[in-house]
């Protein structure tokens, strides 16, 4: 008896950053881990989802991770004009097996130099402190970064100084340095006492 593939249900969640909306499927859209980042100026040939979704003219960022696309909007428009129409069009797309990413990041060779994107150090090559911080990240950070449509990534550790990289919505979301001054920056000073003095965004 075959089994049956349950299809893609969407639904809209809003976001901290009030021009970024989350689109979550009931399904995983990518299974390996990764989040995947598209703006206007990049090239999105590795995600035909995400390219066709820039063709719409009031979308300026789409980031990709597990079970939910996050859309960065213009100014042009309101969330509630177009909702159901994005709502509608992921649900058609990706259950009519439409491509969501052609190749694994885990499968490039290195991080295509196309994208303007801030590069981060591979996991396996961090030791000491920097793989603390990034374990403590990983672990505690990242789940609550995910469920507002984003991503946080380890990038330098220096002098006290931690630098973050943030993705999707959490990129340019006005709430963004508050949570990393009362919620993120506090909790490593916590967990590792006298060794961090401040945590700072770059937006990936």
């Amino acid at each position: 008896m075959e089994k049956t593939i349950a299809p893609h249900n969407i639904y809209a969640e809003s976001t901290p950053n009030p021009a970024t909306m989350k689109f979550v499927s009931n399904r995983y859209m990518v299974v390996d881990g990764q989040v995947y980042e598209y703006g206007l100026d990049d090239d999105a040939d590795n995600s035909p989802m995400a390219a066709k979704l820039l063709n719409f003219p009031f979308i300026s960022k789409v980031f990709i991770a597990s079970n939910f696309v996050a859309i960065t909007k213009t100014d042009i428009i309101e969330w509630e004009d177009v909702i159901h129409q994005l709502r509608d069009f992921l649900g058609e797309y990706l259950n009519n097996e439409g491509v969501v990413v052609k190749v694994s990041s885990l499968e490039m060779d290195e991080v295509e130099e196309k994208q303007e994107t801030v590069a981060t150090p591979k996991r396996t090559d961090l030791e000491g402190i920097d793989a603390k911080i990034a374990d403590i990240l990983d672990e505690y950070i990242r789940p609550a970064v995910e469920s507002d449509g984003g991503a946080i990534d380890f990038h330098s550790f220096e002098d006290g100084k931690v630098n973050v990289v943030l993705r999707g919505a959490c990129s340019g979301c006005p709430s963004s340095t508050m949570t990393l001054k009362a919620g993120i920056e506090n909790m490593l000073k916590e967990m590792l006492p006298n060794q961090i003095s401040e945590v700072v965004a770059i937006n990936g």
